[in-house]
């Protein structure tokens, strides 16, 4: 059971004047890398985190080499959950910036084993002491709290929706021991409020893109969602189901989503079909694609 103690104090927290979000990873690209994977730079009144730091070790510092965006002294990652394809670049990231990195935030449950062919082990723990040496504090949440002022982490999203946005074939060892499904509990979300509401961003949806807006809801009542950028993994959904999600979106206050990495190109559009917004509004991001106070940007490749 997940607790929502701290939502008095979320109602509390600063409004985001001004924000950037830029995608440094993920599928689509014109003249940058493009991979399965995802990662974003959130800069917000004046703050920086990189949310997820995509599949391979060069791709996010490839990519902000050539989108002139520099990557020291960003004291925050956040890891949005276990994936190779959020974390692979987290190692080679911390090496080449030593004054940044140095606090990477997960949800609780991005350790615990997930046993396969090879062993128990998962890319991310294979990896923890390495990491570790390097100087990066892994800070675990559970329960929403507030990383940077104004900027929060959702913590374990409960499922109350049986939308089940994983692979259902994964096992991990939990924490009383025992082998179970790999619901990819870990799996969390960041967000912040502006003067126009909500904006979230999302790396895979694991635990439902639906489940995490009812959360973020009840943690802030009485605001829209109205932005949304990230991985939502709807890409093989029936129409019957992104019909019933596009409609659930539009009640939360949705008016932009720009999806990148696993929501599939098809589900995009029907979904923007479906909630009636425009391409301006709803589409499909590439490397380089940003978002703002003002609206979506999104380069050559939509």
């Amino acid at each position: 059971m997940v607790l929502i103690t701290p939502i008095f104090c979320v109602a509390q927290s600063p409004k985001i004047k001004d924000f950037k979000i830029t995608i440094l990873s993920t599928m689509l690209s014109d003249t940058h890398i493009g991979e399965w994977g995802f990662s974003a730079l959130i800069e917000a009144d004046g703050k920086r985190i990189l949310f997820d730091t995509g599949s391979r070790e060069k791709t996010v510092l490839q990519n902000a080499k050539e989108l002139k965006i520099d990557l020291n002294i960003i004291d925050n990652v956040y890891l949005s959950h276990n994936h190779k394809d959020h974390t692979g670049g987290l190692k080679s990231l911390r090496e080449n910036y030593p004054s940044s990195f140095s606090k990477a935030h997960t949800g609780e449950g991005i350790f615990y084993p997930r046993p396969n062919s090879s062993g128990t082990n998962h890319y991310i723990l294979n990896n923890k002491n390495t990491l570790e040496l390097l100087g990066i504090n892994f800070i675990n949440h559970t329960n929403p709290s507030q990383i940077l002022p104004g900027l929060w982490t959702t913590g374990q999203i409960p499922r109350t929706y049986d939308e089940r946005n994983w692979s259902k074939l994964g096992k991990m060892i939990g924490s009383d021991g025992e082998l179970v499904e790999d619901t990819i509990p870990e799996d969390q979300s960041l967000f912040f409020d502006t003067d126009n509401g909500i904006v979230l961003i999302s790396g895979c949806g694991h635990s439902g893109l639906v489940n995490t807006l009812e959360y973020v809801k009840k943690i802030i009542p009485n605001r829209p969602i109205y932005k949304i950028i990230g991985g939502f993994h709807l890409l093989n959904l029936n129409e019957e189901k992104l019909e019933w999600t596009a409609k659930k979106m539009t009640e939360f206050g949705v008016k932009y989503f720009v999806r990148a990495h696993c929501k599939g190109l098809n589900s995009t559009y029907s979904i923007r079909q479906f909630m009636k917004l425009s391409s301006n509004n709803a589409l499909v991001g590439s490397v380089g694609t940003y978002i703002n106070n003002k609206g979506i940007f999104p380069g050559y490749m939509q």
